[in-house]
């Protein structure tokens, strides 16, 4: 049972609840039916309910307030931080509980309407924005279940009071205990002693003890206070997916609640910033993983567990619970999901080194179990979690139990026909190949003539001959290129794509249009982004060949390298979350021939260092190179930026498979795919040393 502020795990000052309440009430949203023209200005106009940020770009609320929409769709509006104006952003739900307003119980199995024809429990649904923005995330408990009385919550949502203008609400209540039944999904905890406005219902319940979002308020009783509340735990139930799992994103349930931990985990760690983090907070309210972890140290730990792939099933995983030592499995809640739904298990074994001894050994079985997939960092995010296991070990616990753990890792790693459980599937080359035809469009700016473009489109064929297609000397205007240009081009890809199988365009520009967005421009007008539509990479006009000390022409031993070899990422101007400068070119001609360089910083183009930066990677004879154009607000944190574009690039493995790799990734921004946010304004550099620009750095020739 939680104890309330005060008593066993709480205590905090009320400096540290006031604070608690502002991350809770920043990441609370309100939910629309998305009407046009809809205009964030506090109104209640399509108001439906109240809900909250568990996740990057996923919100939970009740599925009562999320299904009022229309065809699944709502409008979620929130402020992305103190000083900023409303923002309404479209959302999609993904998965409600139950999908119906009827139960399932009926007598012969019949549907039957819920009590009183509200939603009946669990009430849940999981929302996700259908673009990127920056927003703050909940912290949600991962034990096995919420509180059973006696324990102080606060709830926060929006409510017009009344009044017709809606407002941020908060409150406190008690735990008084609970009604309904675990196994029917039914269960709610019942709150009482304070009043409840309609509205409220989908925002979050938060244990004051523990510092952690535990269930989702659902209703307000009859009388003048309380209500009541879902257990978070309840999203466990989510229906499993029917087919193996390829991706995280196949799961919603892994997909959210690994984005929900490595945010926690990230923001942490980072320099960036002095706010106190949630974990922060909790270490002032003396809570922590039961008596083996602290705060700091458990968000640390969920972030490392979920940089790996999910358990192979929830069976898989309470078979790995039931080998642990002095456990006994959990009969009257959901069953655990996910790796931090086990680790959340054991957080009451008894105290002393036995409690950190079986956390630990949870984690070597989690760092050898067989995987639903395996990626390319798959074998990094286990030496991750094992460098944790073993500075824990080192730091608190006897020499004979490091031994065996040493032992356990081995084994781990060299038992025999666990290898093809661990070895990343192999990467399938596309139909084209380097030699296949792509698309040039060459943009030279007219220096006397400020915001135009001189341009040509040709076709570049297997030898490398250029064949135009069509050109222009008399200087476009910047805004009209994607008009005028709309003709030409689509001439040129008629002469260049294969059924389902888009030809490359490579847009040729100097160094001073890197971060022109072609892969934006809709052409035709109405149609889709022509980043969406085929691989779209930049290359540069104004540059000559780099030659090593040795005579070799660099650019094309990297070139080479990269087509062959696995690619490994590198962000060269971002440290620890800080902007640090690029390195010089005689530094970075010292990385391997391998390497991608990835620039974090360069949406920031204000800056001196931008085009400086950029400048000298492109001098530095890389044939690849990554970089975002959007600008970062002062205090984010860029660790999921660093860490999925390594991950993209090692999932491309060779060059000749990054621009359809990025061509995926602007396909799922613009579908509406949360894992696919991170890239949302993404370059990629590609210039191949074999298809040189025709006439040394001159225009096409026509015939």
């Amino acid at each position: 049972m939680t104890q309330p502020p005060g008593r066993g795990a709480g205590g905090g000052s009320e400096s540290t609840y006031r604070a608690l309440a502002g991350l809770v009430m920043a990441a609370t949203v309100r939910i629309h039916r998305p009407e046009p023209g809809y205009a964030p200005d506090g109104s209640d106009r399509g108001f439906l309910g109240s809900g909250f940020f568990i996740a990057p770009s996923w919100v939970l609320t009740c599925a009562h307030v999320a299904m009022e929409g229309e065809g699944r769709h709502v409008n979620v509006v929130f402020k992305p931080d103190r000083g900023s104006a409303e923002t309404a952003v479209q959302g999609t739900v993904v998965a409600a509980l139950p999908e119906g307003r009827h139960a399932t119980a009926g007598p012969g199995g019949a549907r039957v309407p819920a009590p009183s024809g509200g939603w009946p429990a669990p009430d849940l649904a999981l929302i996700r924005l259908l673009r990127p923005v920056e927003h703050p995330c909940v912290y949600v408990t991962e034990r096995p279940a919420g509180m059973f009385g006696g324990g102080s919550v606060l709830y926060t949502g929006w409510t017009d009071g009344g009044s017709g203008q809606l407002t941020r609400f908060s409150g406190r209540c008690q735990v008084m205990g609970t009604f309904g039944d675990w196994a029917e999904d039914d269960e709610q905890m019942r709150l009482d002693g304070d009043r409840m406005y309609p509205g409220l219902s989908g925002g979050p319940v938060v244990d004051l003890a523990r510092g952690e979002v535990v269930g989702v308020l659902k209703s307000r009783s009859d009388g003048t206070t309380g209500g009541t509340s879902i257990g978070v735990e309840r999203l466990r139930t989510l229906p499993v997916p029917p087919g193996a799992v390829a991706a995280e994103s196949d799961d919603p349930y892994q997909a959210v609640f690994h984005a929900h931990d490595r945010y926690h985990a990230d923001r942490h760690t980072s320099p960036v910033g002095t706010d106190r983090t949630w974990a922060d907070l909790q270490r002032e309210l003396g809570a922590g993983a039961g008596l083996a972890l602290s705060p700091q140290q458990r968000v640390d730990l969920l972030g490392r567990l979920a940089e790996l792939p999910p358990p192979l099933s929830t069976r898989s995983l309470l078979d790995l619970l039931d080998r642990l030592p002095d456990t006994h499995p959990v009969e009257h809640h959901a069953a655990p999901r996910g790796w931090r739904d086990g680790l959340g298990t054991l957080y009451d074994a008894p105290g002393g080194d036995g409690a950190l001894e079986l956390i630990l050994r949870y984690c070597m079985s989690v760092i050898s179990a067989e995987r639903p997939y395996v990626l390319p960092s798959t074998r990094l995010a286990e030496a991750y979690l094992w460098e944790w296991v073993k500075r824990m070990a080192e730091d608190r616990l006897s020499r004979k139990f490091r031994h065996e753990l040493a032992g356990l890792r081995h084994n781990g790693r060299h038992a025999p026909g666990l290898e093809h459980l661990r070895t990343p599937a192999p990467t399938l080359e596309p139909a084209r190949t380097r030699s296949a035809p792509f698309v040039l469009l060459a943009l030279e700016p007219r220096g006397w003539e400020r915001d135009r473009y001189d341009w040509r489109i040709g076709v570049a064929q297997h030898g490398g001959d250029v064949l135009p297609v069509a050109e222009d000397s008399r200087g476009t205007a910047s805004k009209a290129l994607p008009a005028r240009l709309a003709g030409p081009l689509a001439e040129a890809f008629r002469r260049c794509d294969e059924p389902d199988d888009p030809a490359v365009l490579q847009v040729a520009v100097p160094q001073t249009l890197m971060d022109l967005e072609v892969d934006g421009w809709r052409v035709p007008p109405d149609g889709r982004p022509l980043g969406v539509l085929r691989p779209v990479v930049i290359r540069r006009l104004d540059h000559g060949p780099l030659l090593a000390d040795d005579g070799i022409d660099e650019r094309e031993a990297r070139w080479k390298r990269t087509m062959t070899a696995a690619m490994r990422a590198a962000v060269v101007d971002c440290e620890d979350g800080m902007r640090v400068p690029v390195p010089v070119v005689e530094e970075l001609r010292q990385l391997a021939y391998e390497t991608v360089p990835v620039l974090c910083r360069y949406g920031d183009r204000a800056h001196p260092e931008t085009a400086a930066g950029l400048g000298r990677v492109l001098d530095g004879g890389f044939g690849v190179a990554l970089w975002r154009r959007r600008a970062a607000e002062p205090a984010a944190v860029c660790t999921e930026f660093h860490r999925r574009a390594a991950d993209t690039v090692a999932e491309a493995r060779t060059a000749v498979q990054l621009p359809k790799k990025v061509h995926e990734l602007r396909q799922g921004v613009y579908a509406g795919r949360a894992e696919t946010y991170w890239s949302d304004g993404v370059a990629l550099f590609y210039e191949d040393p074999h298809h040189p620009l025709p006439g040394s750095g001159q225009f096409l020739e026509a015939p």
